[in-house]
């Protein structure tokens, strides 16, 4: 089958589009004939965690296709199911971090960057109607970091006020839709106009530019909750805009991990600050329900044919995307 495989040179370099020999589905699993994929900054982190000498990797973490066999033991998932898939390996129930031996597709097993792949049945979901099949193949990994983020860690409720700084990946596409439909009022900060345009479109109440003053932007509003993910370039700014006793939950730090906080000013704040990661099978089952309700969709940038991953690749890493980027696979 053909794949995106990574092997023998760390980082973008290693990747090659071409054959690669399928595996049929065991104990407990389901093969899927994968029609489309979904591009996660996860997957850059992969390239330099997977060494030139481990065996050759299929990359991607989302995905979305059709069954083509189910090994022994499968009940509930049939051939010709559409289905989506979870991403998140050896995590059934919520609990406050995953369980030892929590893993992601993509690594350390072969991921989505195929036109097959073999994963535990538990893991496939039916594919939301309302959904097209590009919308369904970049929801998982970004939508359930999102959720766990804004509700279980982040406890958000109508009325609240959220920040989410560096607005235009997946996952902060998806807090400010989840975050609007629960009834919060959100503020949300870019370094470009034109996201920060297009996030108002999208539902946000006020959009900020990432180089000006915030708390004069904000008018001196504080936060009740900020959910971080760019990490050292916004992590102390966002705090100042955090309310006495209020909560800022990080998932990320695309923009460097070494943050200095004044420990005096954040323990007279009664600040709570809380990390997150991912979520377990439990979350991702409300996490459906709750976008079916709502009907909220991912905000699609751009997709590509799997062969043209390089483009893809250049996007996410030059930040350029606005929400999801896509494969369509043949």
């Amino acid at each position: 089958m053909k794949a995106v495989v990574h092997a023998e040179i760390p980082g973008l370099e290693g990747l090659t589009y071409g054959e690669i020999e399928e595996r049929q589905p065991g104990e407990g699993e389901v093969s899927i004939r994968l029609k489309t994929a979904g591009l996660n900054h996860r997957d850059l982190f992969v390239l330099h965690r997977h060494k030139p000498t481990d065996p050759p990797l299929i990359i991607g973490s989302d995905g979305a296709g059709i069954v083509e066999a189910v090994g022994t033991g499968v009940e509930g998932v049939q051939v010709g199911d559409e289905v989506i898939i979870n991403p998140g390996l050896g995590w059934q129930k919520n609990s406050d971090a995953p369980p030892a031996g929590f893993e992601i597709v993509g690594l350390p097993d072969h991921g989505t960057f195929a036109e097959k792949i073999v994963v535990p049945a538990e893991n496939t979901a039916p594919k939301p109607a309302y959904l097209t099949w590009e919308e369904a193949g970049v929801l998982s990994l970004a939508a359930l970091t999102a959720y766990r983020a804004l509700f279980t860690r982040g406890k958000v409720e109508s009325g609240m006020k959220v920040l989410i700084p560096g607005i235009g990946s997946g996952v902060a596409t998806f807090l400010l839709q989840f975050a609007k439909a629960a009834g919060a009022t959100v503020y949300v900060t870019s370094r470009s106009k034109e996201k920060g345009e297009k996030a108002l479109e999208f539902g946000a109440d006020k959009a900020i530019d990432s180089n000006e003053d915030w708390k004069e932007a904000l008018g001196g509003e504080k936060m009740d909750l900020v959910i971080e993910c760019v990490g050292a370039a916004t992590f102390n700014k966002a705090l100042e805009q955090l309310r006495p006793g209020g909560t800022i939950v990080t998932f990320g730090a695309s923009a460097g991990d070494d943050v200095q906080i004044n420990l005096r000013t954040f323990f007279y704040g009664q600040f709570n600050f809380l990390g997150s990661t991912m979520g377990s099978a439990e979350e991702y089952s409300d996490m459906l329900k709750f976008i079916e309700t709502h009907q909220i969709k991912p905000v699609m940038d751009e997709v590509y044919p799997l062969s043209e991953f390089g483009e893809a690749f250049k996007r996410i890493e030059e930040a350029a995307q606005l929400g999801k980027i896509g494969f369509s696979i043949s």
